[in-house]
């Protein structure tokens, strides 16, 4: 956990600031895509994870269940923004998986993707519509 964040007053800077720093801790020696991912609870507590790659390419997780695992086994499950970052030109967006995973805790949750110079802001239902959920967590 990197530490707490007032409601009032935390910024996106801030969280864009956080996942860059996490960003720097990514192990990825097979694809050399860094990741990294800053996660603000309701609550305004902010977690951050990076993406680990591993030789079997489907062991590898990425920064955004990294950082949402790191929330959820300290307790937290009503989260805030979900904020990754990436090297690319265009904003970085989570891919199918995490996606589903982070539907499981709000869908409405707010996801901001950052590239080097563009940012984009969806919800996680935005970015995968027609989704599942247990029928007592879907109120859509």
């Amino acid at each position: 956990m990197s530490g707490a964040i007032n409601d009032d007053s935390y910024e996106i800077e801030v969280l864009v600031e956080k996942a860059r720093e996490a960003q720097k801790l990514a192990y990825a020696p097979y694809s050399n895509f860094k990741v990294g991912a800053s996660l603000l609870t309701v609550d305004g507590n902010v977690f951050t994870g990076s993406n680990v790659e591993n030789t079997t390419y489907g062991l590898s997780i990425c920064a955004e269940r990294v950082v949402a695992a790191k929330a959820v086994s300290e307790g937290y499950r009503d989260f805030k923004v979900l904020v990754v970052v990436g090297d690319s030109d265009e904003p970085i967006t989570p891919c199918g998986a995490c996606r589903q995973f982070l539907l499981e805790f709000d869908p409405k949750m707010t996801v901001v993707m950052v590239g080097k110079e563009k940012r984009k802001e969806m919800t996680v239902a935005e970015l995968l519509p027609h989704y599942f959920l247990r029928k007592e967590k879907n109120n859509e």
